[in-house]
C-alpha cells in the first residue's frame, strides 16, 4: 500500500562528477549518503560515460526491505538511461530482469524531466544550471 515517503535533495549535494543526489526513505530516517558512494563509483566506472559533462542524477533510497541506487542521466539528446542497484544481504546487485525503480522514484524522475527540458533542452542549453536547480 502506497504510503508517502521522506525525499530530500540539497543544492549542494553533488557527487565527485557533479551527478545530482537525491534520497528517498521508507522509514523516514536521514539516508545515510556515504553507504552508497563506493557502489555509485563502481556502476559510473563501468560505464563509458564523461560523467563531468553529462547531466545526471542519482537516488539513494532506503527502502523497505533492500537499499537501491538508482544511477539516470540523459543522453541522445533527449532520451533518459538508468541503471539501478540493490543491495541485498548486503551485496549489490544490478540485474535489470530482477530491479527496476519504483514509483517513489519517479516523483523524483518527474522533477528532473522538467528541470532537464528548462536547463537543457532548450535554445540555450546550461549543465551547470541543470546541475544546481532542484
Amino acid at each position: 500500500m502506497f504510503k508517502p515517503r521522506s525525499i530530500e535533495g540539497q543544492i549542494d549535494w553533488l557527487d565527485e562528477t557533479n551527478s545530482k543526489i537525491y534520497t528517498i526513505s521508507a522509514h523516514n530516517d536521514a539516508v545515510e549518503k556515504s553507504k552508497y558512494l563506493p557502489r555509485l563509483k563502481d556502476v559510473k566506472l563501468a560505464r563509458n560515460i564523461d560523467w563531468v559533462n553529462t547531466p545526471s542524477f542519482v537516488i539513494f533510497h532506503d527502502g523497505a526491505s533492500c537499499d537501491y541506487l538508482v544511477l539516470v542521466w540523459w543522453a541522445n539528446d533527449n532520451e533518459l538511461f538508468t541503471s539501478v542497484s540493490v543491495k541485498s544481504e548486503g551485496v549489490w546487485a544490478e540485474d535489470p530482469n530482477k530491479y527496476s525503480f519504483c514509483l517513489y522514484d519517479l516523483e523524483i524522475m518527474w522533477a528532473e524531466r522538467n528541470i532537464y527540458v528548462q536547463t537543457m533542452d532548450c535554445e540555450f542549453p546550461s549543465l551547470k544550471l541543470y546541475q544546481i536547480s532542484r
